[in-house]
């Protein structure tokens, strides 16, 4: 077996570079690297300079998505050896501007999250005497799957809508909408249908479904859209029938 094996990896630096371009590297091959142990052989002995984020290693944070291969994968759960004898292409995630080599700019994504809500909005709050909100485990397996969301982008990489219309609210920030609308504790799920419920929210989805596939937590972000646009055709139908009280 092969002892090294060629890494491709996008060098972007705007101060240099009009576009960014591939710099090939010989790292070792070992069964138990994944992609990320390769980057940081890379810029612990080859090229210090190389930019890209990670922070926890274990699949939680989310830091450190990146495009392996023409994939979005987390590259701290993607193993060499899936891609041996390689190369193994690494590009920064599809549909990002690009800061630095793989290093992509956030600031869209986060404004999508925020718009959406994403916490519990309460009409009224009891009194802190009267205790905690209490939910059984069945109201909590209501929601659960869409709360394991850890927002490492790589849904909106795989989403050919996100790439065809940046106004696109996106699988991840429409999953955490559902999440809070199905949680027994929220009272928000009208405020956020107002607005989701346009082109650009839930309607802009064409349910190919890249998204739920290439989720590393199994959120299903296409299934939880389909949700939504149900209930918005039921609410909808409802305003028709009953304009003086559909709610």
């Amino acid at each position: 077996m092969a002892e090294t094996i060629k890494l491709e990896v996008t060098r972007y630096a705007p101060e240099r570079h009009q576009a960014p371009t591939s710099q090939s590297f010989e790292v070792p091959y070992r069964k138990d690297w994944v992609v990320l142990d390769a980057l940081n052989y890379i810029k612990d002995n080859l090229d210090g300079s190389l930019s890209y984020r990670w922070s926890c290693r274990m699949g939680i944070c989310g830091s450190c998505g990146m495009m392996v291969n023409g994939e979005p994968k987390l590259t701290c759960a993607t193993f060499l050896s899936k891609y041996a004898p390689g190369p193994v292409r690494v590009e920064p995630l599809r549909y990002f501007p690009v800061v630095r080599d793989l290093i992509i700019e956030m600031t869209d994504f986060m404004a999508k999250l925020r718009s959406v809500k994403p916490w519990i909005i309460r009409e009224e709050e009891k009194p802190l005497s009267e205790g905690e909100y209490l939910q059984t485990p069945e109201q909590l397996d209501t929601y659960k799957q869409f709360s394991m969301c850890i927002n490492c982008m790589l849904c909106y990489a795989a989403c050919p809508v996100y790439g065809l219309d940046p106004l696109f609210s996106g699988p991840a920030a429409i999953a955490l909408a559902q999440r809070y609308n199905l949680d027994s504790r929220d009272q928000g799920a009208e405020e956020r249908m107002g607005i989701l419920s346009q082109h650009a929210g839930i309607w802009g989805c064409t349910f190919v479904g890249e998204c739920t596939r290439v989720c590393p937590k199994h959120v299903d972000p296409a299934g939880a859209i389909q949700q939504y646009k149900l209930t918005a055709a039921k609410e909808w139908f409802k305003s028709l029938l009953m304009p003086w009280g559909a709610k």
